[in-house]
């Protein structure tokens, strides 16, 4: 049996970054998305694990954003990562499908992912016009899709980046 539980930290955190280690090797410190990790706290609450008789066996986290020159706030999601023993199985989307529900119903207005449109399309995300959302660093533009949640996608516009206080969204 698998369960789909909220993120504890002190049972979580080092079982996540140890998948995520093995899904996205080293490399995966390197990218655009992790400079929006940086210097900020994740939202635990929010975030989703699979336990398969306690084994972490995906996890999906998010984190917040604020967007443009009002600072709209965004929950960032990723990465998310299921073992290679049950890839396929479509656990990511359910993990990222029960984060998605817990933001929505915490009022976050919208959601903002770095994916694959075939893959989180499914999960109603839509990608948005190069240009509309600028990140800290170089990012293919076909890889960054929005979704509505509490509010509208459609308000996100301008630069993406680490909230001034990231610990009042927590």
């Amino acid at each position: 049996m698998i369960e789909i539980l909220p993120e504890t930290p002190a049972l979580h955190a080092e079982a996540i970054e140890a998948l995520y280690d093995r899904t996205f090797g080293p490399g995966h410190f390197a990218k655009t998305a992790e400079r929006l990790r940086e210097g900020t706290l994740s939202l635990p609450a929010l975030s989703r694990v699979a336990l398969q008789d306690g084994r972490l066996i995906a996890a999906c986290r998010l984190w917040p954003l604020e967007v443009g020159a009002e600072r709209l706030p965004a929950v960032f999601v990723g990465p998310v990562a299921v073992s290679p023993d049950f890839q396929g199985q479509r656990l990511g989307l359910t993990v990222t499908g029960e984060a998605l529900e817990a933001a929505t119903e915490a009022d976050w207005p919208a959601a903002v992912i770095i994916g694959a449109p075939g893959y989180f399309g499914e999960l109603g995300f839509q990608r948005v016009a190069p240009g509309t959302l600028i990140f800290p660093g170089p990012q293919d533009p076909n890889r960054i899709m929005v979704r509505d949640l509490a509010g509208k996608a459609s308000d996100l516009f301008g630069a993406v980046r680490v909230p001034l206080h990231p610990e009042r969204y927590l």
